[in-house]
Order: C-alpha cells, then sequence, then structure tokens
C-alpha cells in the first residue's frame, strides 16, 4: 500500500469494517479497545527505552505495529462519530501553534 492520507484512512478503515468485520464495535467498547491498545504500546516502551527490562519473548514485539492498532481504533471511533480527522488535526495543530506560539521556546527544561 502507498503512503495514504488521514482521510484515505479513514475510507480504508471503513471499507475493511464493513467487508471484514461487520460492523463497528459501539464507542465504548472501542474506547475500552482504544486503552488496551496504549496499554500495550506503553509496555513495550517501558521495557524497551525506560528502565524495566525486556524480556527474550517481547524484544520481537513490533513498536510500529501497536501504534497502528492505536491508529486503527482512533479512526474507528472519528468514523463512527462523524469526526473528519484530517479537519479535526488541522483545527488542533492551529489550536496549538496559536496557544504554544512562545510557551516550548520560552520554556527553560526544553534548553539544550
Amino acid at each position: 500500500m502507498s503512503e495514504i492520507t488521514i482521510n484515505q484512512a479513514q475510507v480504508v478503515v471503513d471499507e475493511w469494517i464493513k467487508k471484514v468485520g461487520v460492523r463497528y464495535f459501539n464507542e465504548l467498547t472501542n474506547t475500552a479497545l482504544l486503552m488496551e491498545e496504549v496499554g500495550e504500546l506503553a509496555r513495550i516502551v517501558a521495557r524497551r527505552y525506560g528502565e524495566q527490562s525486556e524480556k527474550p519473548t517481547e524484544k520481537s514485539q513490533d513498536l510500529g505495529d501497536e501504534i497502528a492498532d492505536i491508529l486503527f481504533v482512533l479512526i474507528c471511533l472519528a468514523n463512527q462519530t462523524g469526526i473528519n480527522l484530517t479537519a479535526a488535526f488541522e483545527k488542533n495543530i492551529e489550536k496549538k501553534t496559536l496557544r504554544d506560539s512562545k510557551r516550548h521556546k520560552e520554556n527553560i527544561k526544553l534548553k539544550s
């Protein structure tokens, strides 16, 4: 699959749900699944990059796959609640840019 836009990803997920997944899980179920997937990502990061040690069986876990699982469930939630993620993301970046235009540059903790 070539690179796709956020909008195209929403279409791909919707088509997959209709062809393979039968229907969307309800919003509460998908939120619980999202938390589960975030927990799986956190476990890998804590062991691979944090202070906990990785078990030999955990070394093969794919960080990218876990992030993609999170993205998939987020897209499901957006689709089933009628959110255009491209528009929401653009609006969010604009909000962050206005709010934080000086904040991070002036943060002494971020100086190298």
